[in-house]
Formats: structure tokens, sequence, C-alpha cells
């Protein structure tokens, strides 16, 4: 920490000096030099005049109260007596500090959130489909994710994640896994590669996802699960729709994850819709009766996010166009 060389006289400024050993005294003029994320000491009348960027915890005369509450308002980090200071003082700092990074942390989750959401995939040409989607966190990050990419000419592969739990450790999976494609050509081959990877590294954290594979010439959808709720659902004309059920375990739970493997095929105008539980969010009741209401919407297309939701939800839809 810095010391800020006060440019009135200080009584007892060398009992304060002897108590902090460690800290780094400065001149006011040299204070650009210095690193401005650091915590620096200073008298309350050189910070109301000065007004630095450092981030500063102040002293004051006794008869200076309004002082302080001016240096609060500009954003002193806190405030005391020269004459009477807290019996521990580095253990004070030190707690001051450590409030500070934290709320430095906090205040870079703005920019944290836009990274993540560059890291979504791109929007895509495809031969006889349109991929739509939906992202919207319950904070700044996010624990659901999806992707897809070419793996051929004639196919693409897909993914939608849901990482357990909320905040820094799920969204950065998040990006772990926006990350890794490996070299998988089947949705199985995905979902074990992950899952194994996920094990190893004994992050207690699970994800449950539904991966895929769509061929854009022949129409036929491989896919597998990894314990998602809600189910993959697939919208055709005239149909009712057809829920695509299975049961298996999360990625992360176990290494000898078994993992089936479904074809289906695509008719005209049909649509493959998967999404993360916080699609349930939205409707009332136990889950049975939100994922009705969820279909209906999904189905009439008139699905609409809350602009503040509990928890974070993605959908991912593959609508063949002809």
């Amino acid at each position: 920490m810095y010391f800020i060389q006060p440019t009135r006289s200080i009584a007892n400024l060398d009992q304060i000096i002897d108590a902090l050993p460690n800290l780094h005294m400065i001149r006011i003029d040299d204070i650009h030099l210095y690193d401005p994320t650091i915590i620096a000491i200073a008298d309350v009348q050189d910070y109301l005049e000065y007004q630095w960027c450092l981030p500063t915890v102040v002293m004051a005369q006794e008869d200076e109260g309004s002082a302080l509450s001016q240096a609060w308002e500009l954003g002193a980090l806190a405030g005391w007596i020269w004459s009477s200071l807290p019996s521990d003082l580095e253990h004070s700092l030190l707690k001051i500090d450590a409030q500070y990074k934290r709320n430095q942390d906090s205040r870079d989750l703005p920019s944290a959130a836009d990274l993540q959401k560059k890291l979504l995939p791109n929007p895509i040409d495809l031969q006889n489909y349109k991929v739509e989607t939906l992202f919207q966190p319950s904070a700044y990050l996010s624990g659901d994710w999806y992707d897809y990419w070419k793996i051929s000419d004639k196919e693409i592969m897909f993914y939608l994640a849901d990482v357990s739990g909320h905040g820094v450790t799920s969204s950065l999976l998040t990006s772990w896994m926006a990350a890794f494609h490996g070299r998988s050509k089947t949705p199985r081959e995905l979902i074990k590669k992950l899952n194994g990877m996920l094990v190893q590294e004994n992050i207690e954290k699970h994800i449950t996802m539904i991966a895929g594979t769509l061929n854009l010439e022949t129409h036929a959808l491989k896919w597998s699960s990894a314990g998602h709720y809600p189910p993959a659902i697939i919208f055709e004309p005239n149909q009712a729709p057809k829920i695509l059920n299975t049961s298996s375990f999360p990625l992360g739970l176990t290494e000898d994850l078994e993992v089936e493997e479904f074809e289906c095929f695509l008719t005209r105008h049909a649509r493959f819709i998967i999404c993360s539980d916080g699609a349930l969010e939205p409707f009332d009741g136990g889950l049975s009766e939100q994922f009705a209401q969820l279909v209906h919407h999904l189905q009439n297309q008139s699905f609409q996010a809350p602009s503040h939701v509990a928890d974070d939800i993605a959908i991912l839809s593959l609508r063949r166009m002809n």
C-alpha cells in the first residue's frame, strides 16, 4: 500500500508510519507514476484538493467530519481520525483492501458478460436450414450455453448445455466448452469426451446437455442427451409435437457414462428445438404443467422471455426451410 505524504503538519504522523512499516511513501506530485489499483492512505484535505484516482483511505482531524463526508462522496474507501486509529491498523487496512478487490471483481462483470456473449457462435448460412437462438442470462454471466459448427460441407454438429449452479464458475465452464470442439464427429463422441475431461479435472459441477448432428441433404438428425431436461421437441406442420424423452446421467458424475444415440428425420418446415430448464421459469405449476405451457408457446411461436428471469434461458432451434 501507499502512504501519500501530507502537505500539512500531522502531530502523530511518525506513530502511524511506525505502525505500518511496509507502506511505500510517495509524494503527491508523483502519484501519476504509481499503480492506480493499489490502496493509498492520505490526509483528507490533500484528497479533497487534488482528487487523484488511487483508491484511498482518508485521515482527518476530529473537527473535520464534513471533510470526511465530502471525501466519501468522491469515492474514498474509508475515513479515520488521525488521533483515534484502529488498534490493529494493518489488519483493518487488509480488510479494506480485500473488500475493494471484491468490488472491483463485481465491476468487471459487465465486461465479462460482453466477452461471454462474443464467444457464442456466429450465424451461419446453411443449405435448407435456419438456426434460431435465444440467450438470456439471469445475471451478468450465464451457465447455459449453445454452440454449432460445420463438420463437413453437408453436416453440422450442435449442442445446448446447462451447467449446475450460477456465477463465475459455471460461466467459466461454458467458456471452456466454447473453446473445445475436439475432433468429435458424433453426439456420443462429443459427450463422452467432455465428460472425461470434466471428471478428470474433478470440478464439483455437473453439466446436462443435448448434442446432435444434422445432415443438411438427407435431413437425418442424430442426437444424444446427458441428463438434460426439458427434452428436445420436434414440431411439424399439422402434427402433434414429438417429445424426445430419454433417461441418462449428466456429465461430470461418473467416468462410465452410458450415452445412447438416437436418429430421426426432419420433414419439410419441421423445427427441432432444445431449451435449458430456465425456459420453464416463466410458467406456473409443477414441471409437467410448465413443460406443457412451454411446448404450447414454442409451437405457436409465442414464447417470450421475461425481462428479468430467475434462471438462465437458452434456446436452440433448427428449422428446415423446404
